[in-house]
């Protein structure tokens, strides 16, 4: 009678197969989401304003994402063009560029931040490409760790009578073919910016 009574309890704590699989799915999303924004910053030879959007700016006594206080544009090829929603961020703004790992140097002049993009040497360009395959090993790595705990749940949910042992196993295949449609994209994000950095 105990063991049946923990058993249920078991079963109600286990996950059933769509939600370790939307978990799963959701988080791994979330994983790519993450790269790219990385990958954003990570600057080529063209101005884009992903290279500052997400540079965090201290203002109005918190850390605030670029966009949330400038609109970002690129005039020129060459040239990214910062200007602030409120002009007393300015300053902030031009602290935080400067003490950020762009290598940019801003020029303010009073109303508007412009940054120019020089070109990249080629030992520059060959440093960005390791850091792109950095990150990307990295997102690999976080889609794995996710694999993992996708695969715990199925064993929990498995010894919990929630799914059958053939249940298990299909579920564990859809788990990784996730794995693999996600490591795929965050292999062909990476790639997609190695080009633009050896070629802009």
């Amino acid at each position: 009678m105990k063991n049946d009574r923990r058993q249920s309890e078991e079963s109600k704590s286990a996950p059933s197969a769509e939600e370790i699989l939307l978990d799963v799915e959701e988080r791994m999303e979330k994983a790519i989401q993450v790269l790219k924004d990385n990958l954003a910053g990570i600057r080529t030879g063209r101005a884009s304003a992903g290279l500052v959007d997400t540079l965090k700016v201290e203002a109005y006594g918190s850390l605030c994402p670029l966009k949330q206080l400038a609109s970002v544009s690129t005039p020129e090829p060459n040239q990214i063009v910062i200007r602030p929603f409120d002009p007393n961020t300015l300053k902030a703004i031009e602290k935080a560029i400067q003490s950020s790992d762009l290598g940019l140097n801003p020029q303010n002049d009073g109303r508007i931040i412009r940054l120019i993009i020089p070109p990249l040497s080629m030992e520059v360009r060959k440093k960005l490409v390791a850091r792109v395959k950095e990150l990307c090993e990295e997102a690999k790595v976080a889609i794995r760790n996710i694999r993992r705990d996708g695969n715990k749940m199925v064993d929990q949910a498995e010894k919990a009578k929630v799914l059958s042992e053939d249940e298990a196993k299909h579920l564990r295949d859809e788990i990784q073919d996730l794995t693999k449609k996600f490591e795929d994209q965050a292999n062909e994000l990476a790639k997609a910016r190695e080009k633009d950095i050896l070629e802009g």
